[in-house]
């Protein structure tokens, strides 16, 4: 039975439940940012995983097993609307959808990072003026590109994962265990002291939030378990190998980031291509066209997954006008099922971030970390929402049937949620620190450019929704459809994929919209 009461076909294998999920455990772009916490790194990892990444896991999975929770779409809108109510419901998609309007400025910036290097044209990723131009080029090409539709977006996705991420991960990892063989020189030095940051030391502790990003958008698989074989058993397996699986593999590409680039030289938007260059160029000295060649690679698969992440995290956002939070307008799609006023308006705001996180960063290493930082605060408020609700769900609402229940009764139930709500206070606090990396020249611009920009996201939904009821077809309403585990493009991150169907709403206000086709992957 699902959470709606209904028979469902539970035929998803552990291993097709684990794939679904996969993708966000090679986390490229981020290995410099983890390299500047040296070996802390594998601390930070061990940390967000177990007191973070599995609490949001398993709590997930409990609420998307309610019964009823699922009627209106599942996912962390109807969560938190069923728990604290639909103004806090429509919040908590807001901050999920708000959040990659600005991860979208550090994917560029790292495909930036990568041509300028390719380019030999180190004004792309340092002059400010000719960076903005650079993401705003990259990003409406990118845009523009899926008016078309969502046809080709799984062969683009699984193309760009393989060429981009995959394979440049492996080659990473193959060069790094060659060279420490090889004795090549290390810019780490092991102890045991050196593997536990000091607490003492906030602007050290900042760059937590980079591994707390690293694991976001779980949540969105959980929805999933109602279609898994033995979830009770097979679900938490499946979570307990991939946290695992992240941690072994982000500590392996953090340390080899580390390992081989001078602390003082990484650059968080080049980094990787920065550790490729050192590592080749001790093979050979004549093989920097083979670095370039990975920096090419890279730059092209991290375009591809933006290109399939354009509409993805939108699908949240088109469920909320469906229900008439949004105005109708929103809900207006091309004869493509692509929903152009969403993604216009996620264009427009996009280019607004990167005017403002470019310009009022200032140096490279400036405007990624305030991009970055300002991307997991906002996603951060949606998740002390997400456990502000299950708390009430276990206290309050602990009368509601579900089918999976995290072990160890209401006392072991609050213990995993308090750990993940802690956790995400700490991350959520923390990030406001400048951090040590950084310049101390550079700290106003860094807290005024993340303060400001994250009080006007604060907002916004509370604006949006106070002023709901004078849209017009708010009474007038559809259920959202939620996306099946057959829908899924495993080789995008559960972070940018969305939840929902994107339904056409026929001229005529026919009820019988037909859902977007599923795709073949």
């Amino acid at each position: 039975m699902d959470s709606n009461g209904k028979q469902v076909a539970r035929n998803l294998t552990l291993f097709g439940f684990f794939s679904l999920t996969a993708s966000m455990v090679l986390t490229v772009y981020e290995y410099p940012t983890f390299a500047t916490s040296k070996l802390h790194l594998v601390f930070f990892l061990i940390l967000g995983g177990i007191f973070w990444f599995l609490p949001v896991a398993l709590c997930a999975a409990e609420m998307a097993t309610v019964n009823g929770w699922n009627k209106n779409g599942g996912g962390i809108f109807s969560w938190v609307k069923h728990t604290l109510g639909e103004r806090w419901g429509f919040a908590a998609i807001f901050f999920q959808w708000f959040q990659i309007t600005v991860g979208f400025i550090t994917m560029i910036y790292f495909i930036l990072g990568a041509l300028s290097f390719v380019f030999d044209w180190p004004a792309l990723n340092q002059v400010p003026l000719i960076k903005f131009f650079g993401v705003l080029i990259i990003f409406w090409l990118l845009t523009f590109s899926q008016f078309a539709g969502t046809k080709y977006t799984a062969r683009i996705a699984k193309w760009g994962f393989s060429i981009g991420i995959l394979i440049p991960s492996v080659i990473l990892f193959i060069l790094a265990i060659w060279y420490i063989i090889k004795g090549g020189p290390l810019q780490l030095s092991f102890s045991a002291r050196a593997f536990v940051p000091d607490f003492a030391k906030l602007n050290t502790l900042v760059v937590f939030v980079s591994f707390v990003l690293a694991y976001m958008g779980v949540e969105a698989s959980a929805s999933h378990i109602n279609e898994l074989k033995s979830p009770k058993r097979n679900y938490p397996l499946a979570m307990f190998i991939l946290v695992i699986l992240a941690i072994c593999l982000d500590t392996f590409g953090g340390f080899t980031v580390a390992a081989v680039v001078p602390a003082k030289e990484i650059s968080l938007s080049a980094g990787v291509v920065q550790a490729f260059n050192y590592l080749l160029l001790y093979i050979n000295p004549h093989l920097g066209w083979l670095v370039k060649l990975i920096a090419l690679m890279i730059a092209a698969g991290v375009m591809a997954e933006i290109s399939s992440w354009v509409i993805g995290p939108s699908r949240g956002m088109f469920a909320t006008a469906q229900q008439g939070i949004l105005p109708r307008w929103f809900r207006k799609t091309n004869k493509s099922n692509v929903p152009i006023p969403l993604i216009v308006i996620q264009g427009i705001i996009v280019s607004i971030w990167d005017a403002v996180l470019t310009f009022g960063g200032g140096s490279d290493n400036v405007s990624f970390f305030a991009a970055m930082s300002l991307t997991v605060v906002i996603y951060l408020v949606g998740y002390l929402l997400f456990f502000i609700g299950y708390l009430v769900l276990i206290f309050k609402k602990k009368q509601l049937k579900r089918t999976y229940e995290i072990p160890g009764g209401t006392f072991g139930k609050a213990v995993v949620s308090i750990c993940g709500l802690l956790v995400s206070l700490f991350a959520f606090g923390i990030s406001f620190v400048p951090p040590s990396t950084l310049p101390k020249s550079s700290d106003t611009a860094y807290l005024g450019v993340l303060i400001i920009s994250f009080i006007i996201a604060l907002v916004l939904p509370f604006i949006i929704y106070a002023f709901h009821h004078k849209w017009d077809g708010h009474h007038h309403n559809d259920d959202p459809q939620h996306l099946s585990a057959q829908d899924i493009i495993p080789a995008v991150p559960p972070i940018a994929r969305g939840e929902h169907h994107i339904i056409p709403e026929a001229a005529s206000d026919k009820t019988n919209a037909t859902a977007e086709p599923a795709h073949k992957n």
